[in-house]
Formats: C-alpha cells, structure tokens, sequence
C-alpha cells in the first residue's frame, strides 16, 4: 500500500496499517477514516472529525487547525492468502484506484 502527503507519508501509511491490525478493517474502510496530523506545534484535523472532538481537543490546550483540504491520499491491496483473494481500497480524497492480479 501507499499514500502520499510529504510529510505526512509515513503517519498515514501508520493510520491505515494500524487501523487494518489493530481493528480489523479491510482497506477501504481503513483509508476512509479522518486524518489527523500534528504539524509544526498544531493539531491539524480533516473536516470530517467531528466539532465535539475538536472542541474537547482544544479544551485540554491542543491548537487546532481545521484543514481545507484533506490530508494525503492512498490505496491499498491486502493479500487474504486463507481465501485466495484480492481485497482493495482507494481514497476518496485524490484520484486513484487500487489494481492486483
């Protein structure tokens, strides 16, 4: 899998690995979740996170800034060897597709 976003690269490859492993989410809906980032002493947050986290993240001092675009993009294949298929996801935030044979 991939995403791209400079330097936020390596945290979104971390998101969407973490959220397959650690939740069990196939690669769509890993890649589907909002983005977070801390950057530069800000906690910058895609707009789809909603305004009651927001506010209880600046509450305990957090400085955040609501992005006006998303952050990164990517896709993903994920081998599933136990039933012999290909399962894909792609980011609804660039263009792109996830293709395996």
């Amino acid at each position: 899998f991939g995403v791209m976003g400079a330097h936020y690269q390596p945290m979104g490859q971390s998101f969407v690995i973490g959220n397959m492993l650690q939740y069990g989410l196939n690669p769509q809906a890993a890649i589907d979740l909002p983005r977070y980032f801390p950057y530069a002493g800000k906690l910058e947050l895609e707009r789809s996170i909603p305004v009651s986290l927001r506010t209880a993240l600046a509450a305990k001092g957090h400085d955040i800034v609501e992005l006006n675009k998303p952050h990164g993009g990517g896709q993903a294949i994920f081998i599933d060897h136990a039933n012999g298929v290909l399962i894909g996801g792609s980011d609804q935030r660039k263009d792109g597709c996830a293709l395996g044979y």
